[in-house]
């Protein structure tokens, strides 16, 4: 591990917590596709999990924050287990983020269907009236933007399409016919998403496979997300953007709390504010799935 990064580490656990911190150990470890990930092995026999961004300097300064919020406002209803006492820090140009490590194990027989229940009670026990976040965050790599707002499809259009659309313009990824069916898309959103009264609640916001893992007794965790409050339809579409997430988990949800008529019909376009991040991000590949989807939903 790079001394100024142990250093950075000791230094901010031992402020929060009023005693000498020491690093004796660690090691990389997977889940450092966009940052440097390591397990850290503490004097006292604790274990932290620390990302950073020594490996790639330039990310956004408050990147960790805001993920550090985020899993806080996951773990507060207790629904499903989240890494505790998210500490994120800065040394100079050095960010990072320290968190419990939380021993893995393998999804057992009953791992998913116990999954689907406790992501409905995460949805339906954190029932707001609004839309948005305590603050901005970040999808990857992606600013978020989460302004409280009244109504679901103002802010779906405002915050999520058409902030990604506009993305797309500034980067160079757009082109006259996205441009076009994502103008008339936004225009007539309400016409897709006018369904039954229903409270927003706090969503994960980027749940895919790669951002669940299991704990050594078998239960699910959710990492990395991109938490803000809005309709659990979109946490949903998200799980079947990418697999990994087979039957039992969407049955044990329905069976928790059952999802509006027609919710279905809405997966594609929920997907399509992540379809449209990946253009931004990652570019040519996901052109043709943002654009099928665009003409199904601007008719």
């Amino acid at each position: 591990m790079d001394r100024a990064l142990a250093a950075a580490v000791e230094r901010a656990v031992a402020e929060r917590e009023g005693g000498e911190v020491r690093i004796t150990g660690s090691r990389g470890v997977s889940g450092g596709c966009i940052h440097d990930a390591r397990l850290v092995e503490l004097a006292d026999g604790r274990r932290l999990f620390v990302k950073s961004d020594a490996a790639r300097p330039g990310a956004s300064a408050d990147l960790f924050e805001r993920e550090a919020e985020g899993l806080a406002a996951l773990a507060e209803p207790g629904a499903i287990r989240v890494p505790r006492d998210p500490l994120p820090g800065r040394d100079g140009d050095l960010l990072f983020l320290a968190m419990e490590a939380i021993p893995t194990g393998r999804p057992g027989p009953g791992f998913f269907a116990g999954f689907g229940r406790r992501l409905a009670e995460l949805h339906r026990t954190t029932a707001a009236d609004r839309c948005g976040f305590h603050h901005d965050n970040y999808l990857g790599g992606t600013p978020q933007p989460n302004p409280w707002t009244a109504r679901w499809p103002d802010f779906f259009r405002d915050h999520r399409l058409g902030h990604q659309l506009e993305l797309a313009r500034r980067r160079g990824r757009s082109d006259p016919e996205l441009d076009r069916l994502g103008d008339r898309l936004l225009a007539r959103l309400d016409e897709w998403l006018d369904v039954p009264a229903e409270p927003s609640c706090l969503l994960h916001g980027d749940l895919w496979s790669g951002n669940y893992l299991a704990d050594d007794r078998g239960a699910p965790v959710l990492v990395d997300p991109a938490a803000y409050h809005g309709h659990r339809e979109a946490d949903l579409a998200m799980t079947r953007l990418f697999g990994g997430f087979p039957d039992a988990f969407y049955a044990a949800y329905e069976e928790t709390w059952p999802l509006p008529a027609g919710s279905a019909e809405r997966t594609d376009l929920y997907q399509l504010y992540h379809l449209l991040n990946h253009l931004n991000l990652f570019g040519e590949g996901y052109r043709g799935r943002c654009l099928a989807t665009l003409r199904r939903y601007a008719g």
